[in-house]
């Protein structure tokens, strides 16, 4: 299989982070040479490697677009589909949707969260899930139209309070 990525390149690791792709390296497993990329996690302090055949399966995925981030920032100003009142229901769909780790995903998360703490405080584990969300989505988006943290931030609940 061919390398995706290239060294530098940074790319999203879902309910991980951004990263960036420090090297290519073959390493000897189980007595077959297997191709990692080594990423860093600026977000976690933290360094990973991934078998180059495995990346697309682990939802492994190059930075969005401006024009996608741009969409995924238009999103949070729109209206939603209300989520269920279960929150181990509506938990399991946010999760499940955080794993998939599309832009869009998070971006909804993060949207329907945001307006349920408003009428209700989230139970710990969902408040987790949404803190999770929030930042994977402010790294990506501050990445992808190349601003800084602060400034994504305030993008973001500027368009959610304008619901």
């Amino acid at each position: 299989m061919p390398n995706t990525y290239e060294v530098d390149q940074k790319v999203v690791y879902p309910s991980q982070g951004v990263g960036i792709v420090k090297s290519i390296d073959e390493k000897l497993f189980k007595e077959a040479n297997i191709l990692y990329y080594t990423i860093y996690l600026e977000v976690s302090d933290m360094t990973i490697m991934v078998p180059v055949d495995k990346a697309e399966s682990l939802g492994i995925r190059p930075i969005v677009a401006k024009d996608e981030a741009e969409r995924a920032l238009d999103l949070m100003g729109e209206d939603y589909e209300p989520i269920p009142s279960d929150w181990k229901l509506r938990y399991q769909m946010n999760l499940d949707l955080l794993k998939k780790g599309s832009v869009m995903d998070i971006a909804a998360i993060v949207r329907s969260l945001y307006h349920r703490s408003k009428i209700k405080e989230l139970p710990i584990l969902e408040r987790k899930l949404y803190d999770s969300a929030l930042k994977l989505f402010e790294d990506e988006i501050s990445y992808s139209l190349q601003r800084p943290k602060d400034e994504v931030e305030n993008l973001i609940f500027t368009r959610l309070e304008s619901r």
